[in-house]
């Protein structure tokens, strides 16, 4: 495959600015975008710029892995809190996850129901537009009192509205244990039910997710150790009466692989089928998937964000998003032939469709930038 990887911000800049056609842009190659395009990576525009650790402060390149970002905090006791994916297993891909593509794509994992996505966390954006020029919007505080807030609105843009090319995070602390709360036997509703009364409690609930398959409802929650212990008891109390049966675990190990597994949707890793990614208001999700079984072959299914996300796997071919749906749905995988005929994205509202032409159409108005990606 032909790919074009710049190795600074200006040969990227004079790259686009030079384009006669449409660009695919890319960061390490891990989530498998189709788009009409040259290759145009990012990869090589890597590196940390800034780390102030005592001021929770970090700025690197859009090429930078995620891997090795983590390892620079981890050394100081700290971590990105929004516990980014890695689609490599969902996908089949063997790229490197970077930071750029984790701010173009949004990518937030578990925690968000806690702390955050992405964009809460970021500070700053530097970007190319699709005329090759450079922006900067937002710095290294959490303020921001320029005009449009372009470090929320690239956070989420796929790159169709430009290349970023540097990034600024505010980062966190690593906690010092953490425990998951597992309780067997829920249906649907009720571990959806279970999970947001633990959500509505006040002890700090990091991670709410359900598996439907084995009939495993789990709740995470991180700080000091103390905190911990005295966070699950009272957690068990709350849901003594739930019908289920409760476990703890609190092997930190453990504890990590878990979740892990269930950010990076390990259930749906090495098959055929397709996968959708739903985002609905949680107490919606159970008709969502009761309706979809009835008319789907679905294969498995993933309940994130106490109900809010839910993974959906499906016999090849189909496209499973219910007509009305209160919420989105997107194509994370499927073969070429699907993708061909099955948009990934949902279709926006006519108003949102609107506003999203009228930005591209300021950041990119040659149309060269993933053209076609989001619609």
């Amino acid at each position: 495959m032909n790919m074009m990887v710049p190795e600074s911000e200006a040969a990227l800049a004079e790259i686009v600015a030079g384009a006669s056609g449409p660009l695919r842009v890319l960061g390490g190659g891990t989530r498998g975008m189709v788009c009409d395009g040259v290759a145009l990576s990012v990869a090589g525009v890597s590196g940390i710029e800034l780390y102030e650790p005592g001021a929770l402060t970090l700025v690197v390149r859009a090429g930078t892995s995620v891997a090795e970002v983590e390892r620079v905090l981890a050394a100081e006791g700290q971590r990105l809190a929004f516990e980014p994916m890695d689609h490599c297993g969902l996908l089949g891909t063997d790229g490197v996850a970077t930071m750029g593509g984790v701010v173009a794509g949004n990518l937030s994992g578990p925690r968000r129901i806690q702390s955050g996505a992405c964009r809460d966390f970021l500070l700053g954006v530097r970007f190319v537009d699709g005329m090759g020029q450079l922006v900067q919007n937002g710095g290294r505080v959490m303020k921001n009192v320029t005009g449009y807030d372009l470090v929320k609105l690239m956070a989420g843009s796929w790159g169709t509205l430009g290349v970023l090319t540097e990034l600024s995070f505010k980062v966190l602390p690593r906690p010092e244990a953490a425990a998951t709360l597992r309780i067997h036997g829920l249906d649907d509703r009720a571990a959806i039910a279970v999970l947001g009364r633990a959500l509505g409690s006040p002890f700090e609930v990091s991670g709410a997710a359900h598996l439907p398959g084995v009939a495993q409802t789990l709740l995470r929650t991180e700080g000091f150790g103390d905190q911990v212990t005295y966070r699950v008891a009272r957690l068990r109390d709350l849901l003594a009466d739930c019908g289920g049966e409760i476990e703890i675990e609190d092997d930190p190990d453990q504890v990590a692989t878990d979740w892990r597994d269930l950010r990076d949707v390990a259930l749906m890793q090495g098959s055929d089928g397709d996968v959708w990614r739903f985002s609905v208001k949680p107490s919606d999700a159970p008709a969502l998937v009761a309706g979809l079984r009835a008319t789907h072959p679905v294969r498995a299914v993933q309940y994130d964000w106490g109900g809010g996300l839910v993974w959906v796997e499906v016999d090849p071919g189909h496209d499973i998003r219910p007509d009305g749906l209160a919420g989105h749905a997107t194509l994370i995988r499927a073969d070429a032939q699907t993708r061909s005929r099955v948009p990934a994205f949902q279709p926006e509202a006519p108003g949102v469709a609107a506003l999203s032409a009228a930005l591209r159409q300021k950041f990119d108005p040659r149309g060269i930038l993933n053209p076609g990606l989001m619609g």
